[in-house]
């Protein structure tokens, strides 16, 4: 008689395996980050200015170990099955913030580059994927181009803040991971995430407070083409709602920043420190406290993804989508007042 495998042991050994790329990207990241410091050091110093939260010069640039940490492992782990458009863009975006954070570029090359980047992706997928079938497929992938242009920059807008973008990437990803683990995410995606998500927490202990080293543009713009890519497809999945709660906080802050200096006829492009993160710290949160919040905000947002893919109910993703709305706008709140002495 065969012997078949317990079932807690082979539970045990499928969850290791789906934790395996998250390790190794991890790893890698973290490895690559602590041999290049020296470099970094040297070449690629972030001096303070009117954006900064940070007061003395500090390295930046891991994000190649991020990036790279990612590509690697994802790649070789679908055996090709992650779009060579995406490979590529994601490469000539890192490459311009790699530039950009050594000797900074005019904006409207950046935006020219940036948009070439996300163009490569958005016009290279199935035209069979589509979140609004009855809008015109030219239509829907113009609106997506200039979506994913704002989420690579509005990324690059939250990296301000030691480890705010950790706190952000790794709830978003985890989720990522499980839409993947069930069905709900195409496997090169989750796999994708995983990956993203082990690099990311490879990279946490050299930026956690006070920070070491930075992402840098040629981090922050990747890693939202990257995650964007992963949100999309989850739209494409047929998930359009989980793919707007879990980016949400990075989406209102950033996007509510954007419009206000716009109203305000302020240089918009220009560094500030306005977005509502920043002012916390300038209305007395200390960085843990911010993010702390950012990091449960996540959480919470993750958490109501999952239950409105999980539930497949039209009133639960409405519960879960007014639900998203009320715990950012408490937590924007509670940024934009004084902490009480």
């Amino acid at each position: 008689m065969t012997t078949l495998v317990a079932g807690p042991d082979l539970a045990a050994g499928l969850v290791l395996f789906a934790l395996a790329p998250a390790v190794l990207a991890a790893l890698i990241s973290a490895g690559i980050t602590w041999q290049s410091m020296p470099l970094l050091q040297r070449y690629a110093l972030a001096r303070p200015n009117a954006r900064s939260s940070h007061r003395i010069p500090t390295p930046q640039g891991a994000g190649i170990a991020v990036v790279a940490a990612t590509l690697l492992v994802a790649a070789a782990w679908t055996s090709g099955a992650i779009p060579l458009p995406l490979i590529g863009s994601a490469v000539l975006i890192a490459m311009v913030g790699l530039v950009d954070d050594i000797r900074p570029l005019p904006v409207l090359l950046r935006l020219v580059l940036q948009a070439a980047a996300v163009a490569a992706v958005v016009f290279t997928t199935p035209e069979t994927l589509r979140i609004v079938p009855a809008l015109p497929l030219a239509l829907e992938r113009g609106l997506i181009l200039l979506a994913g242009i704002w989420f690579v920059n509005l990324v690059n807008f939250m990296d301000g803040l030691d480890l705010m973008t950790v706190a952000e990437v790794v709830p978003v990803t985890t989720a990522l991971g499980l839409f993947g683990w069930f069905g709900d995410l195409s496997p090169s995606a989750a796999l994708l995430a995983t990956a993203l998500c082990g690099a990311m927490l490879g990279f946490a202990p050299f930026n956690r407070p006070a920070a070491k080293v930075f992402l840098g543009d040629v981090g922050s713009l990747p890693i939202g083409l990257l995650l964007g890519w992963c949100l999309l497809e989850l739209a494409w999945n047929g998930q359009p709602a989980a793919a707007l709660l879990l980016p949400a906080y990075y989406l209102a802050d950033s996007t509510i920043t954007l419009f206000r200096r716009i109203a305000r006829r302020e240089p918009f492009w220009s560094a500030h420190r306005t977005h509502f993160y920043q002012r916390a710290t300038d209305n007395g949160f200390t960085i843990g406290q911010v993010i702390a919040e950012v990091f449960a905000l996540n959480l919470v947002l993750a958490l109501l993804a999952i239950a409105s893919v999980r539930a497949g109910s039209v009133p639960v993703t409405i519960v879960s989508l007014i639900a998203g709305a009320v715990s950012v706008a408490f937590v924007l709140r509670r940024f934009s007042r004084p902490q009480a002495s």
